[in-house]
This record gives C-alpha cells, structure tokens and sequence, in this order.
C-alpha cells in the first residue's frame, strides 16, 4: 500500500479497492459495527505512507497548543513545511488553538495544499479523553468543508507521545469519520479521507479497527475471476 509513489488522489487505492484485492481483510459479519456501505468505501483509504508526501488538499498535523511545531508528526510536517508554516501560525493563530479544535494554515512547501492542525488529547483515561478525541476529527472535517477542503488525510492524533492507545484511538477516529460522512455533515463536498499510518502500532491498529466501521458489502470482495 505504501510502494509506489502518490502524485494524486487517484494513486490511493480506497478500502473499496484494499477488499476487492484482498489486502484489507473483513471483520467477521457479527463483530462488524456498522452496516456495510459501498459508496462510504469508496470515499474512505487506508494507507501506510509519510503524511508529508501526499499531495492532497489537506493533511491534518497532529499539534501543540502553541501551533510552533513539536515532535513527531508535529515536528515531520514543520520541518517538511518550512519557516513559513510556523510563521503563518504565529500570525494568524497568536493565541495557539485549544484542545480538540482545529485551525487551517497552507501547505507551504509541502505537495498538500493546506495543513489543518489539531490538538489532540493528552491521554488520561476514555471518560475524559475520547471526547476531545473525538471532537479533533470533527473539527478537522468541519474545517476542510469550510475550506473547500475535498481529500484530507489523518495520522493517528494523540498516539504517540501523548499516550492514547493506538487501539482505542482508531475506535475514536473510525467513528467520527463515519459518523460525519453519514450524517451528511460534509455536503457532500469531502470526497475522499485517508487514514495514514506509519509505525507498525497504528498499522496493526487500523488494519483490525476500520473494518469494523467500514465493513465491505459481497460486491466488493475478491471474485475468483479476478486477478
């Protein structure tokens, strides 16, 4: 999934795609969570790449509350971004932005249009957590409409050093996305939404959590007739 170099969104495969060829394996029919959609699917990817290579209209950067750039992903997206990121920051956003919300800058020098950045929970426990998690990825799609925003792609927020479980972040991350894309909270305008994972913790995490939200329907898994 993460082999060949992506110079569009077209270069994606969706999970659509991941199921009818066998890479994306489905839940069994009574662990799923939601019922299957096709059409969702279609919209929804799965990837293992650098968030910084993608060419896409948003990226969203898991950040700080002062927007100046951290570690990590954080750190990744700054360094690949420019001076002019952070000094975009400072300047439009002098007050930082508060935990799960999420504000917009450009790409700079990144290939992805836009940088939306989010500041995701410190982990302390799910009653306390998951709603500010689950309010980033709201935020963050709420921003990309705003925005004119039609293919965003999500790292896992609050996954590293801010200690949320891989696991239980998915859960979160899954949810929301699928419940903002049902609801009809995009008006239809986000066309697609990647999942970018890179340390093996997030791949094994998505890999078992996103089917669960994203089940595939009988026409998109593997025919014998098909290579």
């Amino acid at each position: 999934m993460s082999s060949k170099v992506i110079r569009n969104v077209a270069d994606i495969p969706t999970i659509s795609r991941l199921y009818a060829t066998g890479r994306l394996s489905p839940p069994p029919a009574t662990y799923a969570l939601r019922p299957p959609s096709a059409s969702l699917n279609t919209r929804i990817s799965l990837l293992r790449a650098d968030i910084t290579s993608l060419p896409l209209d948003a990226i969203v950067n898991a950040a700080k509350n002062s927007l100046h750039g951290g570690g990590g992903v954080d750190g990744a997206i700054h360094s690949a971004a420019g001076r002019g990121l952070v000094s975009e920051c400072i300047a439009r956003y002098p007050n930082g932005c508060k935990t799960g919300n999420a504000v917009i800058t450009g790409g700079h020098n990144l290939p992805a249009k836009h940088v939306i950045h989010t500041v995701g929970p410190i982990y302390q426990n799910e009653a306390t957590s998951e709603p500010l998690l689950s309010s980033c990825y709201e935020r963050c799609l709420h921003v990309a409409v705003e925005n004119g925003c039609a293919t965003v792609a999500f790292s896992g927020i609050s996954t590293g050093v801010y200690g949320y479980p891989s696991e239980a972040a998915a859960h979160v991350a899954c949810r929301a996305v699928r419940d903002f894309l049902e609801g009809g909270n995009d008006e239809g305008k986000i066309e697609r939404v990647v999942f970018v994972t890179f340390l093996a913790k997030d791949v094994n995490a998505y890999d078992a959590v996103l089917p669960l939200y994203f089940p595939p329907d009988e026409s998109e898994m593997p025919q014998s007739s098909t290579d």
